[in-house]
């Protein structure tokens, strides 16, 4: 992962509140998960995930 510049992102209550906290647009839990650390930690999700489009979080299309 290194060679990538990647490092792995722990899982932290504030995450798991926003998550919660989100309009239920997709109804997968973990990819809400994904846009609550996308949004609070500010980092932009790698995704091909249509519904992503309805979060306001950074994303970089796999499409």
């Amino acid at each position: 992962m290194s060679a990538m510049a990647m490092v792995p992102l722990p899982i932290h209550i504030r995450h798991a509140l926003r998550a919660g906290a989100l309009p239920p647009r997709h109804k997968d839990p973990f990819d809400r998960l994904l846009v609550a650390q996308g949004q609070l930690e500010g980092v932009r999700l790698l995704t091909a995930d249509e519904q992503f489009r309805d979060y306001d979080v950074q994303l970089i299309w796999a499409a």
